[in-house]
């Protein structure tokens, strides 16, 4: 059995309805009988996953958003149908692989949320594999994963803002990023998280500092969260992407690759960077990275209450480096062209 990671968003299933749902996705002749048909996937912080065994022996994997009466941020609101979007849209424009959809019910008549079944990938997780890696293996998957993003990044989008579709007022990256880190920070109130530095200096320093988000102009697919947990692999080869519910039409540099670049605790940069065919940031771009790392601590210290985790090992590791991305966009702090 895997390690199965806990959170209160989890909306787990009993055998029954998991049994109605697979009907209801692949026909009665294909639901599975007996027992041990059903495992939960570990891993995964938000969503819970299962692998489901249909009758004919095809693995399949089900994944369940969070249930109606437990509270997400507010970016995480819709998050199921964004990933179905995503995967749509990496098949159809890369060459990237990812698992296919075999069925999505956003009806909420079985779990009370949205729930879809797609490919099983049979492979070994990047991130779990990490640790049993030489040196020289772990660069070579990061130039991957540089390489991997650097495809998707290429495909261009009609709005800046989620893949469903842009939300009302917020037009330009300016608008759609300090939106994000809005409503992030009203979440954060909401629940009296204590963030180290006051909410007020937070968006101060936002405000100081978005001049340099204007440069972006022309929206691209962006993953967001494509760090090695979500990388399948097997042979040493790219098996596929997988968790693509955080994906939304921005900012390249957002990507979790360039997180390396300024923030500790992220790991060597070099090998991304090579992969992605950029051999350092420029001074602009550096200014809005920085923001970016305020965006992601923001998120990371802020998630760990709604997901009700009980070990403060995220926590405190993205406060400490909240108060570091916060250090960087201070007054006194080097101030890049373009901020």
């Amino acid at each position: 059995m895997k390690a199965v990671t806990e959170s209160i968003t989890k909306n787990r299933q009993p055998e029954p309805v998991l049994r109605t749902m697979t009907q209801r996705a692949f026909g009665a002749h294909r639901v599975p009988e007996g027992q041990g048909w059903a495992e939960e996937l570990g891993h995964g912080w938000f969503n819970v996953a299962y692998l489901i065994r249909l009758r004919d022996g095809l693995p399949v994997v089900l994944k369940i958003a969070p249930p109606p009466g437990v509270e997400v941020m507010t970016y995480e609101r819709g998050l199921m149908r964004n990933e179905v979007t995503a995967l749509s849209l990496v098949r159809r424009e890369t060459s990237v692989p990812v698992p296919a959809v075999y069925h999505y019910d956003d009806s909420h008549e079985l779990c009370g949320a949205d729930h879809f079944f797609m490919e099983y990938i049979d492979a070994d997780n990047l991130g779990v594999l990490s640790d049993r890696l030489t040196p020289g293996e772990q660069q070579g998957y990061q130039r991957l994963i540089g390489a991997t993003t650097r495809t998707l990044n290429r495909v261009p989008g009609p709005h800046f803002g989620p893949l469903t579709g842009p939300v009302p007022g917020r037009t330009t990256w300016r608008e759609v990023f300090t939106g994000l880190v809005a409503d992030v920070l009203r979440d954060g109130e909401h629940r009296a998280v204590d963030l180290g530095v006051p909410y007020a200096t937070v968006r101060s320093l936002l405000a100081a500092r978005a001049g340099c988000l204007d440069a972006v102009t022309e929206p691209v697919l962006v993953e967001w969260d494509l760090w090695p947990g979500n990388v399948m692999v097997r042979d040493g080869a790219l098996a596929a992407v997988i968790d693509h519910e955080r994906a939304l039409y921005g900012d390249p540099l957002m990507e979790a690759g360039f997180a390396a670049c300024r923030l500790e605790g992220f790991g060597d940069p070099a090998g991304f960077l090579h992969g992605y065919g950029k051999p350092a940031l420029t001074p602009d771009e550096d200014a809005r990275r920085r923001l970016y790392d305020l965006h992601l601590m923001l998120v990371m210290v802020i998630e760990t209450v709604y997901r009700g985790h009980t070990d403060p090992a995220q926590y405190d590791f993205a406060r400490a480096g909240l108060a570091r991305a916060v250090d960087a966009l201070a007054p006194g702090a080097a101030v890049r062209p373009g901020t």
